[in-house]
């Protein structure tokens, strides 16, 4: 074992899940050529276990089996081991994860995968226990029939990981589009949430339940598109459900990974940067689309917990919280009644209690999530007293018990910073900035930005993974188009053309990395790796596949500049899997965005004035008040010079003032309405 004395190669990662497992008694790798390479020159089979910081069984298997010394004996005397963190290495991920699905019928983390010298599967499975257990080996019980399956019968485990591989190269392979692109396929889609919809609860299907924010931002453009009042009726009643459920952190704002049970009130309590992105983003949407001030709370909640508990000093966004502290999943989040009574006082405790579901008994392990059941009208009615009463008890009750928690022992933190969820958060704040009319977003969004485009692009080239200085890993096809995206929002709250530029830059760069023209579709990872096949994901899961990401902004980064190999592309993108997004929609949200978007009457809006005057504000704020998910704003300062801003961006280009009046253009495809110079003509000329 290498890297010192009780430490293994591990301890010279940046990853703080790799580096968990430094002191392991396994001698474990990291992915990469000399794994590899040791794997193939002794002829030993690999055993590859991939994991994350914040997964609470990752954390188990690793104190049940890796930091047992007979198991470590049987894994060092048997397997060249690879420890990945998932979150680094998306593409080893998704390949094996597509593997053991395939072997299994299931898939999650922590996943133990064994591969052949080559890197071809041939057996894999997620968390096994330390002694046999419901029916499932013990991890030792695996170790040793795999071996011995390795040694004694070569032949069958070579044709299974040769068949399986062949499996695997067949996922990746799109056959040539045949439906075509129509509303039908989005009404289809539409038909087949519905079906699934939790009318009681909200969300879709039983427990446990994700959020699936592209599923909802889906279903709000199909209202805009529609009118359907039932498309709008499922994203309020699930995002009124999540906020008040315990899957929301009642007291430092943001949201927990997904709910254990169907009603949104057991967290499965890690928290993920993108989660945060993605759901402050839709709820921003649904403020826009609605008025509710709901949605504005908590989305300004969302980004505030993201600027105050997950931004670096040098302007990233850190990855993850874990879910367990002091060695318990959700003890930082749990309260007892006597404890919230002895914080906040006996009144205000019997308020703060009776609003969020605060028992004796609890609902987690005798301790209480806190969870909104009723209205704080109901509450009042219950207490005998006036609704401003409860509303001023709960407000303090969040301050003060916010500062007592801030003062237990806080979950694990994942400081390392990821380019794609990073380019989420930064289009989160870029929108929450315009939408919102909120400064030190926009300057949050801005210093976000800056830090991935001076810390994790090195000649041209973006890297996947920062922490302490140290940034690596080329980054993958949602990396490129997730900064795309973002740098095409920032520029809509700035209007600093810089960020145009830059998008171009990127986007002509993930072309040439990613995009197949033979197959006229992208891959998610740049050809020569050592994997055994070049992986290509076109799920929406829990973040924008890398396509769908790649086509949402290359659509949007069209609208501005006019680049029709852009929209091409995009185009291309959706028709690969037009065919599977009625069958399962779930899992193309993000995809069914994209083609909402291609068959759309997309807009560009052109506003010239100078950017502080109130003409011109009012003309921008009727623009970034209303929910337009197909649109796209820029803006032109007269006093500026008109050539380079006009370069970058053709929409611009020859629009004037009105007889010295901000003046607003309404465009479709670079074609574009008379002018209008009040907001109220703006407002029905974006109606229309």
């Amino acid at each position: 074992m290498s890297g010192g004395a009780g430490r293994n190669r591990l301890a010279t990662e940046t990853s703080p899940y790799l580096l968990q497992h430094a002191g392991n008694p396994v001698d474990w790798y990291a992915w990469g050529d000399e794994a590899l390479s040791l794997a193939r020159a002794e002829d030993r089979p690999i055993l590859l276990s991939v994991g994350y910081s914040a997964c609470h069984w990752c954390h188990v298997m690793e104190r049940e089996s890796f930091e047992d010394d007979a198991t470590a004996r049987l894994m060092n005397e048997h397997f060249v081991n690879i420890k990945v963190d998932r979150e680094e290495r998306p593409d080893v991920d998704a390949v094996y994860m597509t593997a053991v699905q395939q072997m299994t019928g299931r898939g999650g983390w922590p996943m133990t995968v064994f591969l052949t010298p080559e890197g071809q599967p041939f057996y894999g499975g997620t968390y096994f226990p330390p002694a046999p257990r419901h029916g499932m080996p013990s991890f030792r019980q695996v170790l040793l029939a795999v071996s011995e399956a390795y040694r004694e019968r070569r032949g069958e485990v070579e044709r299974s990981a040769a068949e399986l591989t062949d499996l695997l190269r067949q996922g990746t392979s799109l056959r040539p589009p045949t439906t075509p692109l129509d509303t039908g396929l989005l009404d289809e889609a539409f038909r087949a949430l519905a079906a699934r919809f939790d009318a009681t609860n909200g969300g879709f299907g039983g427990a446990p339940k994700f959020p699936q924010p592209m599923v909802l931002d889906f279903l709000l453009r199909d209202w805009r598109r529609t009118g359907n009042p039932d498309a709008l009726g499922m994203v309020e009643e699930t995002l009124g459900a999540m906020a008040r459920g315990g899957i929301y952190d009642h007291l430092g704002g943001g949201f927990h990974r997904y709910s254990v049970d169907a009603r949104w009130q057991v967290p499965h309590f890690e928290k993920m940067l993108y989660d945060n992105a993605l759901l402050a983003r839709l709820y921003l949407h649904a403020h826009q689309a609605t008025g509710d001030p709901e949605y504005r709370r908590v989305a300004e909640e969302t980004l505030d917990y993201v600027l105050r508990e997950m931004t670096s000093p040098e302007g990233g966004f850190y990855s993850t919280q874990d879910a367990d502290s002091e060695g318990e999943e959700g003890r930082f989040y749990l309260w007892r009644a006597d404890e919230v009574d002895r914080v906040l006082g006996p009144e205000d405790g019997r308020l703060f209690r009776l609003y969020y579901g605060v028992t004796p008994g609890g609902n987690f392990e005798g301790r209480s999530i806190l969870h909104v059941e009723r209205p704080l009208a109901a509450v009042a009615r219950e207490a005998g007293v006036g609704e401003d009463r409860v509303r001023e008890a709960v407000e303090r009750g969040r301050a003060r018990l916010y500062e007592v928690r801030a003062a237990r022992v806080w979950p694990g933190r994942d400081d390392k910073v990821i380019t794609s969820w990073n380019a989420m958060t930064v289009r989160a704040l870029a929108e929450g900035a315009s939408i919102l009319d909120r400064t030190d977003y926009r300057d949050a969004a801005l210093r976000g930005a800056e830090f991935l485009l001076g810390e994790l692009r090195r000649g041209g080239e973006l890297l996947r993974t920062y922490r302490d200085g140290v940034a690596k890993i080329g980054g993958f096809l949602e990396d490129y188009a997730s900064l795309v995206d973002a740098l095409v929002s920032l520029y809509e709250a700035t209007f600093d053309a810089r960020w145009i530029r830059e998008a171009r830059s990127l986007a002509d760069a993930m072309i040439a990395r990613f995009w197949s023209p033979g197959e006229g579709q992208f891959y998610d990872a740049a050809a020569g790796d050592a994997l055994v096949v070049r992986p290509r994901d076109v799920n929406d899961s829990a973040t924008p596949s890398g396509s769908s990401a790649a086509a949402m902004a290359l659509l949007r980064l069209c609208a501005l500049t006019g680049e029709e190999a852009y929209d091409a592309k995009a185009t291309a993108t959706v028709e690969g899997v037009a065919g599977l997004l009625p069958q399962i929609p779930q899992a193309f949200g993000g995809m069914l965005a994209a083609l909402d978007w291609l068959l759309s009457d997309a807009l560009e809006v052109a506003v010239v004035g100078e950017p502080a005057a109130s003409g011109t504000r009012a003309l921008l704020d009727v623009v970034r008040h209303r929910y337009l998910p197909n649109a796209v704003l820029a803006l032109r300062d007269p006093a500026a010079p008109d050539e380079e801003t006009a370069a970058v961006i053709p929409l611009l280009a020859g629009r004037e003032l009105v007889d010295g009046r901000p003046a607003a253009y309404v465009c479709e495809r670079f074609a574009c309405r008379r002018p209008v110079t009040a907001a109220t003509e703006l407002a029905r000329e974006l109606e229309r």
